[in-house]
């Protein structure tokens, strides 16, 4: 700690408040002014969040001792510049092994605490900070709790059991860790419409088991959702989270103007039929287009028709071979009239 503050911490003897005086003389100006009556409070941040406004608000309202023509605020942001930046909370707790029950509880100071069911049967390294409880195993955290001070409490995390509920659902309805359970509305309304369906249960579990991949607002949007199609089955909660979990579509790319078309082509199937002539030559058998004639040997097809339809192979053997072995093939399927 003292390396996290960078603070240089000077030795005293034990029981020997007089070596300290002034530290714990200020310790009791500041329990009276500020704590006399004692007020109460819900957390710790709500504590430190109080106590910061109440120092500032005492500061710009009193002089400096030293410098009775400025206030304690004037004099603190005049040397703010010059100290030490503050780094953040020192991660402070006191570390201690557990064991996790069947049940998946783990018990500290007096007080059982609930972890994830996945970490049953293997130890954990349970972390107690000042205003929370944190529980690890193998470098993950398997539950994370507000510390509960007094004892033979029981805390609870209801989406720790899920698994169990995967194998179990109807404990759903009446298992400790669901009891006064407060989930968000739209998530409680489709619970109870699927309670009174025959299999139900199975199905509040399947959408419950998408928090751990979507997250509870995401599985909320969803319920509400579905509900405004009046529709509260898991198959359609789960759908919509499938939805949602897509890609979204690519942005569309604004077309310099340099880039555009002039003509931009015309979805017409008709100019093919460009292509097709009924000039140098018949194919048998041409369908109801009537005779066409095959243009990748035009030329060959033209002196054929010159010599009066005669040997169609010697007509074309000054050509390629290609060529050749196209007009032998339509001799030999007689496809020329």
């Amino acid at each position: 700690m003292c390396g996290h503050y960078l603070v240089d911490p000077v030795a005293c003897s034990p029981a020997s408040g007089w070596e300290k005086g002034q530290v714990e003389n200020q310790v009791g100006v500041l329990r009276r002014r500020f704590f006399v009556p004692r007020p109460k409070f819900r957390s710790y941040a709500e504590l430190n969040a109080w106590l910061e406004d109440r120092c500032i608000a005492y500061a710009k309202a009193n002089r400096h001792p030293d410098i009775p023509d400025k206030a304690v605020w004037e004099v603190f942001q005049a040397e703010r510049s010059s100290l030490v930046p503050y780094v953040g909370p020192f991660d402070g707790f006191h570390a201690v092994p557990a064991s996790v029950s069947k049940t998946c509880l783990v018990r500290f100071d007096k007080n059982r605490y609930s972890v994830d069911a996945r970490a049953v049967g293997r130890p954990v390294e349970i972390r107690a900070y000042a205003d929370r409880l944190e529980c690890w195993q193998d470098g993950q955290i398997v539950g994370r709790h507000e510390r509960a001070f007094g004892r033979g409490k029981t805390i609870y995390d209801p989406f720790h059991y899920i698994p169990v509920l995967a194998r179990k659902p109807g404990a759903l309805r009446n298992g400790a860790p669901f009891k006064d359970w407060d989930l968000p509305p739209a998530l409680r309304r489709v619970q109870r419409k699927l309670e009174r369906q025959p299999g139900g249960d199975r199905q509040v579990v399947e959408i419950l088991g998408a928090v751990r991949t979507d997250g509870i607002d995401a599985v909320e949007a969803a319920c509400a959702e579905a509900l405004s199609h009046c529709v509260h089955s898991a198959g359609v909660v789960l759908n919509i989270l499938a939805r949602r979990r897509e890609p979204p579509p690519p942005l569309t790319i604004t077309t310099p103007d340099a880039l555009k078309l002039g003509r931009e082509p015309a979805a017409n199937c008709d100019r093919y039929d460009s292509l097709r002539r009924t000039t140098n030559g018949t194919i048998t058998g041409a369908g109801r287009h009537g005779p066409t004639e095959a243009l990748r040997h035009e030329g060959s097809l033209r002196r054929d028709h010159r010599h009066g339809g005669q040997a169609p192979a010697r007509a074309t053997a000054d050509h390629s071979l290609p060529g050749r072995r196209f007009a032998e093939q339509i001799c030999r399927e007689g496809a020329i009239c």
